[in-house]
C-alpha cells in the first residue's frame, strides 16, 4: 500500500476539502440542530454535491456515474467529516451504490443507479435491530407471498432512515439465511420514525407491519455473503469520515495550544501536553494508514477486504476516541460549552464509534478472521 495520493485523487481530496469548509462548516450543523430541521440535511447542498459528480463515484459510466473508485469516495467522505457535515453520502454513495452493484441484478441496476448518480434517489442501510451493532441477530423477516413478498419486522437505528427514498432491509429468509430487499419508503405498512441522535444527525427506527414487496424488491445477486461484503464498504466509508472528523479535531487542537497562553507562554510548550498530543498524532497515523489501505483493497477487490475493514474501523475509533476526548481536556472550560464547536466533534465521535460495530467489536471480527 502506497499513502501517497495521485495527482487525481490529490485533486479530489483537495476540491472537497475546499468545498465543505465553504459551503458545509460545523456551523451548518448547529443551524440545522438549533432550528430542529425535521431531515436533518440540506438538500441544495446534496443537490450541489450531486452537481460535483461525488454520488456517481463507485456508479460506472453506462449508468450516469464516473466510475471514479472507492478510494476517490473516501477522500470526499473524510473532508466531510472534517466539519461535520451532515449528507446522505456514506449511506446513498457508498452504502446504495454498493448494494446495488454486488447484489443487483441488470434491471434493478437500470432502474435505480441513474437517480442515485444524479443525486435524484437517497438509500439507506436497515440492519440493527437492538442497542447494538449484530448484524447475526436479525429477527425481521421476509416470507414468500406468492410470486413476491410479505415483510414483517422493526429496525431500531437506521441512519439516514428518515429521507431515504429506498431501504436496504436485511431480513431472514424462511430458509433462515439473511436477504436484502429494496423497500420504497412509501411503501403501506412501513412506518418511520424519527430520532433525534446526540450528534445531530439523521436516523430513524423503522416499523414492516406486512409490507408487500414484489420480486424485483430482492437483491439476489451475491449469494448468503452479500450482507457481509456490503457492510464492509459501509465500514471502511465510516471510517474515512472518522478519519476526517479526527484530522480536523487534532488540528483544533494543536491551534488551541499554539494560541492559548499560561505563565507567559503557549501551553503547548508544557512537556506533558507535548507528550500528549504526539500519541494523537500517532492515532491519527496508524488510522489515516489503515483507512486507506482499506479503500485501495476495495479499489482491487482484494480478498483481504474483511480483515482491512475490520482493522480501518477500529483504528479509526481508537484515533476518534482519544482525540475527541483530549480534544475537550486541551480546551478545559470552553470546550465543555456548547458555544465552542469542539464539542461537536466529541459527540459526532460517540456514535460513529458505535455505529457498525465499535473497536472491541472489529478487534474479536479481526482475530476471527485471522484464525485465533
Amino acid at each position: 500500500m502506497t499513502i501517497a495520493l495521485s495527482a487525481d485523487a490529490r485533486m479530489i481530496q483537495d476540491q472537497a476539502i475546499d468545498f465543505f469548509a465553504e459551503r458545509s462548516p460545523v456551523r451548518s450543523l448547529r443551524q440545522l440542530r438549533d432550528a430542529r430541521d425535521a431531515e436533518a440535511i440540506s438538500r441544495p447542498l446534496w443537490q450541489e454535491m450531486a452537481d460535483l459528480g461525488w454520488p456517481g463515484f463507485l456508479v460506472p459510466e453506462a449508468h450516469g456515474g464516473s466510475g471514479f473508485g472507492h478510494l476517490g469516495l473516501g477522500l470526499v467522505l473524510a473532508a466531510a467529516g472534517r466539519t461535520l457535515a451532515a449528507t446522505p453520502l456514506l449511506s446513498t454513495a457508498m452504502i446504495g451504490a454498493s448494494a446495488l452493484l454486488l447484489g443487483g441484478d441488470q434491471a434493478q441496476q437500470a432502474a435505480h443507479l441513474p437517480a442515485l448518480a444524479a443525486g435524484r434517489s437517497l438509500f439507506a442501510l436497515a440492519v440493527d435491530e437492538g442497542a447494538h451493532h449484530e448484524p447475526d441477530r436479525i429477527e425481521t423477516r421476509l416470507r414468500r407471498d406468492g410470486p413476491g413478498f410479505v415483510l414483517d419486522g422493526a429496525k431500531r437505528f437506521v441512519p439516514d432512515g428518515g429521507v431515504a427514498d429506498v431501504l436496504i432491509v436485511a431480513a431472514r429468509r424462511e430458509d433462515g439465511n439473511i436477504a436484502l430487499v429494496l423497500v420504497p419508503a412509501d411503501a403501506p405498512g412501513l412506518v418511520r420514525q424519527r430520532r433525534w441522535m446526540v450528534d445531530s444527525r439523521n436516523a430513524a427506527a423503522l416499523t414492516f407491519d406486512g409490507v408487500r414487496l414484489e420480486p424485483s424488491a430482492l437483491l439476489a445477486q451475491g449469494g448468503p455473503g452479500l450482507l457481509e461484503m456490503l457492510l464492509d464498504r459501509a465500514r471502511i466509508g465510516l471510517a474515512a469520515e472518522m478519519l476526517g472528523t479526527a484530522e480536523e479535531a487534532f488540528a483544533r487542537t494543536v491551534q488551541y495550544l499554539k494560541d492559548r497562553r499560561q505563565f507567559g507562554v503557549p501551553i503547548g510548550s508544557f512537556q506533558a501536553l507535548k507528550h500528549r498530543a504526539a500519541e494523537m498524532f500517532c492515532s491519527l497515523e496508524l488510522a489515516r494508514a489503515a483507512v486507506l489501505g482499506a479503500l485501495e483493497a476495495l479499489d482491487a477487490d482484494s480478498p483481504a477486504v474483511p480483515r482491512l475493514a475490520s482493522l480501518a474501523k477500529a483504528r479509526a475509533g481508537d484515533a476518534l476516541h482519544l482525540i475527541g476526548n483530549e480534544a475537550i481536556q486541551m480546551h478545559g472550560g470552553i470546550g465543555m460549552t456548547d458555544e465552542h464547536e469542539i464539542g461537536f466533534f466529541l459527540k459526532r465521535a460517540r456514535l460513529a464509534e458505535a455505529t457498525l460495530g465499535d473497536s472491541r467489536f472489529h478487534r474479536d471480527r479481526y482475530a476471527a478472521i485471522a484464525g485465533f
